[in-house]
């Protein structure tokens, strides 16, 4: 795995997972406690879902922006020691559960709060460098601002967020990289069709002669879903792209690695081929295959960045074209251990099978917790996981198959905290083409990082060789 230890070890948590009294998980006090504990753990990444902006029912996957940051990871207490915000401003205010983002209180409370920071703001040399060094994204993301609000200012402060947001961030970073932990972070594939990105840049979508999509994107109908996955973001008109050098996409790239250290590309399949629907359908049963760009992209983005360290998700229905792509581009794909164990799939997740150029993970974002699946998959793969790791209980699941994974050829294993912390169901982050209160809000419990938990995680990793 190119410019990745043959051997370590990560774990994926979403920064809105992170504990603290905002309501969702911030760059404050409690992140820098959070990589105290990987560091602590002996765990050299974390890894974490897109930062952009949410959209439609808190999914990162559906931003308004695909270069902005998102405002609610703005740490509060930050801006109070700049001299930006009282205490009493936002330290009496009710955000909601711990236990769970509130999205509805973030979205009603969290801009009030920002612009009493804004108010008291002074533009410095810093602030004009970083509106200017991002003009290409930041001027258009701030005209798409103006239009979703009657602020006169809107624009500039879609500027000070934007500026607060990567200055946080950056410090954050700065002090992963000094405990020993890097960041890998995450692209969506597609973009909302409500976003800065569609109205800024027509030229990269297939769109019809009114404006509007001409075909949006999803997945076709497979044995997990027998009417597919309509996701109706616009797809992109590749060969535009490719005439310009697939320059948004290059810009997007580089501008991710400003931010993060490794890049895991989501729906790297798409690149081979894409499903695509008519806009007016209400399925995604009725789509066909597209020839994607292939390598001609790969090769625009290792031309632009040679040293990138890139992870390809690769997941889904997979063809020997696909395959192909996936080694052509040296990028490490990603390996499910969930997946290694259904009935539905073929045997290229098992952990014998594997190469050393890849991922594996016991779940992804979208999976339920090994514990929740152990209670919710087919009793046959229930069965077969069982079996293939020798234990008699499903409680005993979880660890025996981080064991695995840890234990596997994988350049490098990644596990959701939820399953070190052996929880269920209730746990788990995201449960794909739904839309409920409960998706991309779960947050950890500072109580959960204990110093055992610590102790155990390294003990396994360098038991392992990570």
């Amino acid at each position: 795995m190119k410019n990745i230890p043959k051997r370590a070890a990560g774990v994926l948590m979403p920064a809105a997972s992170l504990h603290g009294e905002q309501g969702i998980g911030t760059f404050g006090a409690e992140a820098r406690q959070w990589i105290d504990f990987l560091a602590a753990a002996g765990q050299k990444y974390w890894q974490i879902l897109p930062l952009n902006p949410i959209g439609f029912g808190g999914s990162p996957y559906q931003s308004e922006s695909a270069f902005a940051g998102n405002p609610y990871f703005i740490d509060l207490d930050l801006l109070c020691e700049e001299g930006l915000l009282e205490r009493g401003e936002y330290s009496k205010i009710d955000w909601g559960n711990r236990k769970h983002v509130d999205y509805l209180k973030m979205k009603e409370l969290r801009g009030d709060v920002l612009r009493i920071a804004f108010g008291r703001f002074e533009p410095d040399a810093e602030y004009s460098d970083f509106c200017r060094e991002n003009s290409d994204w930041l001027d258009g993301y701030a005209s798409y601002s103006e239009t979703k609000s009657d602020a006169t200012d809107a624009a500039d402060f879609c500027r000070f967020v934007q500026y607060k947001f990567a200055s946080q961030w950056s410090e954050l970073r700065k002090y992963a990289h000094s405990r020993g932990v890097e960041i890998i972070g995450d692209i969506p594939i597609y973009v909302s069709s409500d976003s800065a990105d569609f109205m800024n840049n027509p030229e990269v979508f297939q769109l019809d002669e009114n404006g509007e999509p001409s075909a949006v994107a999803g997945c076709p109908p497979d044995s997990f879903s027998k009417t597919g996955l309509l996701w109706g973001n616009p797809l992109y008109d590749w060969d535009a792209l490719k005439a310009n050098g697939f320059d948004w996409w290059v810009k997007r790239v580089l501008v991710s690695f400003k931010m993060i250290d490794v890049l895991r590309i989501d729906h790297f399949r798409g690149f081979d081929s894409y499903y695509s629907i008519p806009p007016t359908d209400e399925t995604a049963e009725f789509g066909d295959w597209r020839t994607g760009p292939g390598m001609d992209f790969v090769n625009a983005i290792r031309r632009a960045a040679p040293q990138a360290r890139i992870i390809a998700e690769d997941l889904g229905f997979l063809t020997n074209s696909v395959r192909k792509l996936l080694k052509q581009s040296g990028f490490p794909g990603m390996k499910v251990l969930q997946f290694a164990f259904d009935s539905r799939e073929g045997n290229d997740y098992s952990p014998h099978n594997y190469g050393t150029n890849c991922v594996v993970y016991t779940g992804t974002h979208d999976n339920d917790t090994v514990l929740g699946w152990s209670h919710t998959a087919a009793k046959r793969d229930i069965t077969n996981a069982m079996s293939y790791l020798g234990v008699k209980r499903r409680k005993q699941l979880p660890r025996a198959m981080i064991r695995l994974a840890m234990q596997s050829p994988a350049g490098l294993a990644v596990i959701p905290m939820q399953d070190w912390l052996d929880l269920g169901s209730e746990a788990r982050i995201n449960i794909p083409s739904t839309v409920s209160p409960d998706n991309w809000s779960w947050r950890i419990d500072a109580n959960m990082l204990t110093d055992r938990l610590a102790r155990e995680m390294r003990e396994i990793a360098e038991l392992t060789g990570r």
